[in-house]
């Protein structure tokens, strides 16, 4: 892992491997067979349109439902969804109302919160977030930009192997959502995890991903590589051709035969 990684990074990064991932809810099929290999460190976006099954196959990766046939592994030592290499953050940030922000944040240590080094981690991964000066305060007085990076705080803080995103940034006004996809590149790639985003914002997944998987009919209908330098913005030379090929293919699929 390159130089400047922050002491947060205990674990190496984990690849993931998805074989035949099916899965459905009162008999209609969501996902048919569905195959994804994501390597370690990787950045992949997922998109596709609306009940395509996105959000359903990241919680099938992230150990929160459990697939209807198929198989998901992570590697060495394969710890599967069992909460130990694996975070999500969601749209809402989920905090505790009566909890502090450093507690809410501590809350993501899991059973080690009690112990001494639970503070002082805690304390780390909200420097990171830019809010080691709101460590004190309470959730009701923070904006909803600072929610979510006090929600990435507490993913950071138990140091993941995997960081899955549902739509993490899509309550967040137009300017506090490109600041986010700012930390959020930041911090991947600080901290070295790997990391699968589920968007509708085919921009936020060009800006942010190294690979995006296009799902159609319940399987990964296409995959494009993202080839462009970061730090990206949408004037950038093939950001727009990368977005129209995207668009192009959503649209596509939502037109009558």
């Amino acid at each position: 892992m390159a130089s400047g990684v922050s002491q947060l990074t205990a674990y190496s990064a984990a690849p993931i491997e998805a074989r035949g991932l099916s899965k459905g809810f009162g008999g209609k099929r969501v996902l048919n067979g569905f195959d994804l290999n994501v390597r370690a460190g990787e950045f992949v976006a997922i998109v596709g349109r609306s009940g395509c099954g996105k959000s359903t196959l990241l919680r099938l990766l992230a150990g929160l439902d459990v697939a209807d046939a198929g198989r998901i592994g992570f590697g060495e030592g394969d710890g599967g969804g069992d909460g130990s290499l694996v975070r999500v953050m969601f749209q809402e940030p989920r905090l505790l109302p009566w909890a502090s922000v450093i507690a809410n944040v501590e809350v993501g240590v899991g059973a080690a919160r009690y112990e001494k080094s639970a503070r002082r981690r805690a304390l780390e991964a909200l420097e990171e977030v830019g809010l080691a000066d709101r460590a004190g305060d309470w959730p009701a007085v923070l904006s909803g930009g600072q929610k979510q990076r006090v929600a990435l705080a507490r993913a950071l803080v138990s140091r993941p192997r995997f960081l899955a995103f549902d739509e993490p940034l899509g309550a967040l006004d137009a300017l506090t959502r490109i600041e986010m996809q700012a930390l959020l590149e930041k911090v991947w790639r600080r901290e070295g995890f790997t990391a699968i985003l589920v968007t509708h914002d085919v921009a936020e997944a060009v800006t942010l991903a190294d690979r995006i998987v296009i799902i159609e009919n319940g399987v990964a209908a296409r995959e494009i590589a993202v080839n462009l330098e970061r730090p990206r913005h949408r004037g950038a030379p093939g950001f727009g051709a990368l977005e129209e090929i995207i668009l192009g293919r959503l649209i596509g699929a939502a037109a009558p035969a």
